[in-house]
């Protein structure tokens, strides 16, 4: 498995950082995920400038990919030559969104009138998108889902590796980074938020 976590300029670093770390557990079984920009270096919504993995058209080749959020995603909501640039085949790819970046599903066009989740600044303006917003941390329709709230990327992370491995190859994945002392809940919530969409 190939993913894709698409990161913009503004991005929130716990999106795209925990999600990634997440899902690069399983490198032992050939998965990788690519921090994925539309230039070679993006900045933080707190400063912090990295450099890109893979470049924005490698989401139309990766297994799977996941929108991260940020404090520009209405401005590249609205940039249409950027949007332009990202391809995707939902019946072939797992795609997933968090935050705001459930409302560039939403213009991309891959969310249609199904309930989603977001965060709460998002909510009005996924909302004006025409998108009916749920009051949950994680949904999924098919091969698409959506998380509210920031550590709701592990709910991503863990739906990808349910999905595209098994249901005990993400409970070992959230477990490796769980508290200590709290994993056993840790894991049985994060599972509990997903397993009806598996």
């Amino acid at each position: 498995m190939q993913i894709a976590v698409l990161t913009f300029d503004g991005f929130n670093e716990l999106d795209s950082f925990v999600a990634s770390g997440i899902l690069n557990r399983m490198k032992s079984r050939g998965w990788a995920a690519h921090i994925t920009s539309p230039t070679l270096q993006v900045t933080s919504m707190n400063g912090v400038t990295i450099e890109r993995q893979k470049p924005l058209e490698f989401a139309a080749e990766a297994d799977a990919v996941l929108f991260g959020s940020g404090v520009l995603t209405r401005e590249i909501a609205a940039d249409r030559a950027l949007l332009s640039r990202i391809s995707l085949d939902p019946q072939r790819q797992l795609i997933g969104a968090q935050c705001s970046g459930t409302l560039l599903l939403a213009r991309l066009g891959l969310i249609g009138d199904l309930p989603a989740c977001t965060d709460l600044t998002t909510r009005p303006w996924v909302v004006e998108a025409g998108v009916t917003v749920i009051d949950r941390p994680f949904i999924a329709h098919g091969q698409v889902a959506t998380a509210g709230g920031c550590l709701a990327s592990q709910y991503l992370a863990a739906w990808v590796i349910a999905s595209g491995a098994s249901r005990r190859d993400a409970e070992e994945a959230l477990h490796y980074v769980a508290p200590v002392g709290e994993k056993r809940l840790y894991v049985e919530r994060a599972m509990a938020a997903i397993t009806a969409y598996l």
